[in-house]
């Protein structure tokens, strides 16, 4: 069994106006472990500016480690999401992310298939995914970067999914991100899906998703950007920590809500419960 911590994604701050370095400082302020960070590719005006948290990838990536280590933290993996099934747009995004991963310290990075073209089909979707990820595997894996693949988007929303994408390539560089939120909102058992892969699992989102969301979109969307506070939706966070006990390896549960106030309610609604594990 590994050890369960909880962290915090920096869409926390998406709606604050903040940059980067104080979403870390406050992360710590009130009491997370770890912070997970969103990369971005080339400039961008909002975060340049410092009415963002992302960081771009153009970056020294020391920056992610010196903030961490200033706040006290740690980095539990980056948010580098984009369409797999589009190489052109997301194959040396990923790459550089990786990369950056291995300098900043955070030894996962999440993403997923992404909103498909418009022309493809479902199998010339999948050979191009395979050429993604696998083009990422060979810069992970001499890294010692694991990739976690996410339920998010339209060929992911299952459970069989998923797995899909996960056995296009073989690499021990491969493994899930679970966000239990977005496995909700698809009309999926997010417990049973969380026993399926919790030998796979590199790295759990931790998102709740409240009972006015859950009546509006649950099994008519793949996913959503942020959730609720842990503990104040429908998700049954102890049971989710009692499954995550089976894991091999050391998960941090990092928290996807969308304000301070709402990290400030998950971690206090969390922390007893990976305590008592």
């Amino acid at each position: 069994m590994g050890k369960i911590s909880v962290g915090l994604n920096l869409e926390y701050v998406r709606h604050h106006d903040k940059p980067f370095e104080w979403g870390v400082d406050k992360a710590a302020e009130l009491g997370y472990e770890y912070v997970e960070p969103m990369v971005h590719f080339g400039r961008e005006l909002m975060s340049e500016a410092g009415y963002f948290h992302t960081v771009s990838l153009f970056d020294d990536p020391y920056r992610i480690r010196r903030a961490a280590e200033k706040a006290g933290v740690k980095v539990s993996g980056l948010q580098a999401h984009g369409p797999l099934g589009r190489p052109e747009v997301h194959g040396e995004y990923l790459k550089l992310a990786i990369r950056h991963a291995a300098e900043c310290g955070a030894p996962v990075v999440n993403t997923d298939e992404g909103i498909k073209a418009k022309w493809t089909t479902e199998e010339e979707d999948h050979v191009l995914i395979k050429y993604t990820l696998q083009e990422a595997a060979f810069v992970a894996e001499p890294r010692g970067i694991l990739i976690g693949l996410e339920c998010h988007a339209q060929y992911s929303r299952t459970p069989d999914g998923l797995d899909r994408i996960y056995n296009l390539v073989k690499s021990p560089a491969i493994g899930i991100n679970l966000d239990t939120g977005n496995a909700y909102l698809a009309g999926q058992d997010p417990y049973a899906w969380l026993e399926r892969v919790v030998d796979r699992l590199v790295h759990l989102h931790a998102k709740d998703i409240s009972v006015q969301q859950s009546d509006a979109e649950r099994g008519k969307v793949t996913g959503t950007a942020v959730g609720c506070a842990c503990g104040d939706g429908v998700i049954d966070w102890s049971r989710i920590v009692s499954i995550l006990r089976r894991c091999p390896r050391d998960i941090v549960m990092s928290v996807e809500c969308g304000t301070i106030e709402q990290a400030e309610r998950s971690i206090k609604h969390l922390a007893p419960l990976v305590a008592q594990a």
